[in-house]
């Protein structure tokens, strides 16, 4: 029966999974072909750029009467009944419910027992595929290579695609894909064959050719100069940050502002306000915790952290707050309510927007403040500004159509109801209304006194029209000064109006650097006219880490830190020392992407853009050696320079490392102790680490010093004081003390006896803290600046200590031999010694000697050996 249990296990997990995928929706198969990312590159389901006036596949030389044509249309028709490749397997995420958990370790199991074999070829063959294509699929492919060859465009663009992302189960062949992408190119200047040529040099991608920037760049140029708008947002980048030719601040500006331009057309278009920007540029890593993951990397660590507060949960689910949202929306609480009505209209980067939910949600909190008539049901005025938020969401909705019917009258009324409770919402939105008119009269006096009025709540959306207005009028100081407002909450058009006054000098001296930082702000904040981020996060999410490379490879050439971060974080192989994929040498093989060189070169162009983690990265690629000679020097710079920003305690640990091992720097203990202090500083979560490698540190110190080495060994500070600077913190400030005499411990004891306060002599008064006017009463500010070299202090304390001890029990012996002598003394006369025992005979006093014995006690006396013995007791 034992031996029968595993295989029966194994059974019922085939039998489980079987059933899973019968009962899949199979419509779900059949959905919309472009949302997949195995499916890029098809005419019809693949939407051109709404920017650009040609698109792909209709280019100069299209004969829809002609053979080529006709055959192009035949392939697509048998291509659209192929299935792409799923993994549906991925469907089954983590959750925090009971089924769902079960159901993800079930995956996982069944994963690693039945489908962790070798891989059948490789992701990155750039030679022919032995894999034979099915029937419609070869059938396809002839009727397109026979029209690629009467020089027919789509086809040739078709067959490019379908080598380059594998479309229609097509087996990839990058170097085959890079054929067809030239041949377009010198068809008829296809500006999308020349951008995916550009990315190909650019990366090298499959080994398919050699990395190439400055041809990369030219064909990057070429595309942008035909209007492609991922090319114009590469070839800025480039001459941005100066790759593959110098920087010129001016070609990026002037490339940025053409994306620029359009993006802020793309954002004014569609219903009254404008589109709603969707951020779908996160970095994967920051999922896990960061680069080092939790509590290391920096945006987990330090005043980064994710903390708990009194009545919330710092690693709650969304789930779990949604759950706990309804329970206390069904208890009666309003704010509940309405915070469920706006994450759902909103939505998250896990959860969709739900308008038809998050309508509902906001009319039950209205509802609780107005009747039908729009009559006041309460006097709370608490209960009046979170209905007054939710009429302005509601107004919102009215006003642009969205779950519902647009209607202007309603969203009036709504915007009425809220203004009453000031909302800065219904505020900006009737200000929106009597700008362009929309349900009552064109009135930009009206409009003005509305967007002041939300402006004046911090509104960015207001602040930005009101400064519109201004600029308008020709008052550019105060127009400045209110994008400057908006700016701070990230507005995209706030950002354009600034880069447009620097670039053109307006009220202003012309500022290229500061033009261009705005124009790359407005042109990544639209991020769906141009970037790939939703197809390569939903590719990550479905388990294709190959797509979704790939579309993170092309937005982090366009220059976004964000993409940088996730494809070096993918290619990165040195994550760990030991994990699961070097116990399989086929799972090292599955990603074949990996590429150590290319990983170094992204994690390099994100920390060029300020992320530190990147930088710290960047380090220990240089100190390990990866796709890079080992330079112990640029490690040490990689380390001081994020260590500098004083946010990472893995830059600052890793600092004292080198320091400790003297790799790239001098060997010194002292200074490795600094850096590891300061780690611990940065993040208590570190505190075993360094507190581990102290201990070390402390030992190799101490046997320097005992063997008399080299090394400069960690030394106390006899200089280290405290001073308060008006209400910041304290700061450490350290004072080189002059060398002193090295004293024999004879001297030592001497003077430590007669020094009574070796450490308040030379103190200032201001060296103490006044406890009235510390802000935090019962605080232990000074004790935490002072030095933590406490071996030495507990030495000196441990030998006085034993001498105090010492010097005490002989006095008490002395005591007790006096004793002993003077009853024997007693007996020898015979006389009984008295029950209470009388003082000792004084002997008589010398002119000028004390009551006490005199300075001098003569020899016969019993203090003479105390004075002997240093004066103790005098």
């Amino acid at each position: 029966m034992k031996e029968r249990l595993p295989r029966l296990i194994c059974v019922a997990l085939c039998i489980f999974f079987g059933l899973t995928y019968a009962l899949f929706d199979k419509a779900a198969a059949k959905k919309d072909l472009s949302k997949s990312p195995g499916t890029k590159g098809d005419p019809v389901s693949v939407a051109p750029e709404s920017t650009e006036s040609v698109t792909a596949w209709q280019q100069e030389g299209k004969d829809n009467g002609s053979q080529a044509s006709i055959a192009v249309q035949e392939a697509l028709a048998i291509l659209r009944t192929l299935q792409p490749q799923r993994d549906r397997l991925a469907r089954f995420e983590k959750t925090s419910g009971l089924v769902g958990m079960s159901l993800y370790y079930a995956k996982e199991a069944f994963l690693f027992l039945f489908m962790n074999g070798p891989p059948s070829d490789d992701y990155l063959n750039t030679g022919p595929s032995d894999r034979k294509l099915s029937k419609p699929l070869a059938e396809a492919v002839n009727l397109l290579q026979e029209a690629a060859s009467a020089q027919e465009p789509d086809a040739i663009f078709l067959l490019a695609e379908m080598n380059f992302y594998g479309n229609y189960t097509h087996p990839r062949n990058f170097k085959e894909a890079f054929r067809k992408y030239s041949d377009l190119a010198s068809l008829n200047g296809n500006s999308s064959a020349q951008h995916m040529i550009g990315f190909m040099y650019a990366t090298g991608i499959g080994g398919a050719l050699e990395r190439d920037q400055a041809k990369a760049l030219m064909y990057h140029t070429f595309s942008a100069l035909g209007g492609n708008t991922r090319s114009q947002m590469t070839a800025a980048f480039r001459h941005h940050s100066g790759i593959g030719t110098p920087r010129n601040c001016n070609e990026a500006a002037y490339w940025y502002k053409h994306v620029a331009d359009k993006a802020i057309a793309w954002s004014r278009s569609g219903p009254p306000g404008g589109q709603t920007i969707d951020k779908a540029s996160h970095r994967i890593a920051d999922q896990k915790g960061g680069v080092y993951g939790e509590g290391a990397s920096v945006v987990s660590s330090g005043v980064h952290a994710n903390k708990a507060g009194p009545n919330s949960d710092s690693h709650a689910a969304l789930d779990d707050v949604l759950e706990y949202l309804d329970l206390m929306s069904r208890k009666g609480d309003l704010r509940a309510t309405f915070n469920l009505g706006r994450l759902n209209y909103e939505g998250t980067q896990t959860m969709k927007r739900n308008l038809r939910t998050a309508r509902y949600y906001f009319r039950l909190v209205a509802r609780k403040y107005w009747a039908k008539d729009g009559s006041v049901l309460t006097d709370d005025n608490g209960t009046g500004r979170i209905a007054s938020k939710a009429a302005g969401y509601l107004g919102r909705m009215s006003l642009r159509g969205e779950g519902m019917e647009q209607s202007f009258p309603k969203a009036l009324i709504w915007f009425k109801r809220g203004l009453a409770n000031g909302d800065a919402l219904c505020q900006y939105e009737l200000g929106l209304m009597y700008l362009y008119g929309f349900g009552v009269r064109k009135d930009p006096v009206v409009a003005a006194d509305y967007f002041k009025e939300a402006a004046n709540q911090d509104m960015a959306s207001a602040q930005t029209y009101l400064g519109r207005l201004y600029l308008d009028q020709g008052d550019i100081s105060t127009a400045t000064r209110y994008f400057d407002l908006a700016a701070r909450n990230g507005h995209i058009e706030a950002f354009y109006h600034l880069a447009e006054i620097s670039n053109n000098g307006i009220g202003r001296e012309r500022s290229c650097g500061i033009a261009t930082a705005y124009y790359k702000l407005v042109a990544e904040k639209a991020e769906p006219l141009h970037s790939a981020f939703h197809e390569a996060n939903s590719a990550y999410a479905e388990g294709d880490r190959e797509i979704a490379l790939v579309d993170y490879m092309m937005a982090a050439e366009q220059g976004y830190e964000a993409a940088q971060a996730n494809v070096a974080y993918i290619l990165d192989e040195h994550r760990a020392i030991l994990s699961l994929e070097s116990l399989f040498s086929w799972r090292r093989q599955r990603n074949s992407l990996q590429d150590t060189k290319l990983a170094l070169i992204y994690w390099t162009r994100s920390a060029k853009q300020s992320n530190i983690d990147s930088m710290v990265k960047m380090g220990d690629y240089y100190i390990s050696g990866y796709g890079v000679a080992a330079d112990m020097e640029k490690a040490a710079t990689c380390y001081q320079t994020a260590a500098e920003t004083h946010q990472s305690a893995q830059a600052l640990w890793n600092l004292g490392w080198i320091h400790e091992n003297g790799m790239g720097v001098e060997q010194d203990f002292h200074l490795a102790k600094r850096f590891y202090d300061q780690a611990l500083e940065t993040n208590q979560e570190a505190y075993l680490p360094v507190k581990l490698s102290l201990i070390k540190l402390r030992f190799r110190s101490f046997w320097n010093t005992i063997t008399h080495g080299k090394v400069n060994s960690i030394q106390p500070d006899p200089g280290l004081f405290s001073h308060r600077i008006g209400e910041s913190r304290t700061w450490r400030l350290m004072i080189d003390a002059e060398p002193t005499k090295e004293w024999s411990f004879n001297e030592w004891i001497s003077n430590f006896l007669e020094d009574h306060h070796p450490y308040y002599n030379d103190a200032d008064d201001d060296d103490f803290v006044n406890p009235s006017s510390d802000p935090m009463p019962g605080g232990d500010d000074y004790m935490d600046d002072m030095d933590e070299s406490i071996i030495e202090s507990l030495i000196i304390v441990g030998l006085a200590g034993a001498l105090a001890f010492l010097v005490y029990y002989r006095q008490q012996r002395q005591n007790s031999h006096r004793r002993e002598t003077e009853r024997q003394q007693q007996q020898r006369q015979g006389v009984a010694p008295a029950v209470q025992q009388q003082p000792p005979m004084q002997p008589p006093l010398i002119q000028g000697q004390q009551p006490d014995g005199g300075f001098f006690p003569p020899q016969g006396d019993p203090n003479y050996g105390q004075w002997i013995a240093g004066g103790v007791g005098h």
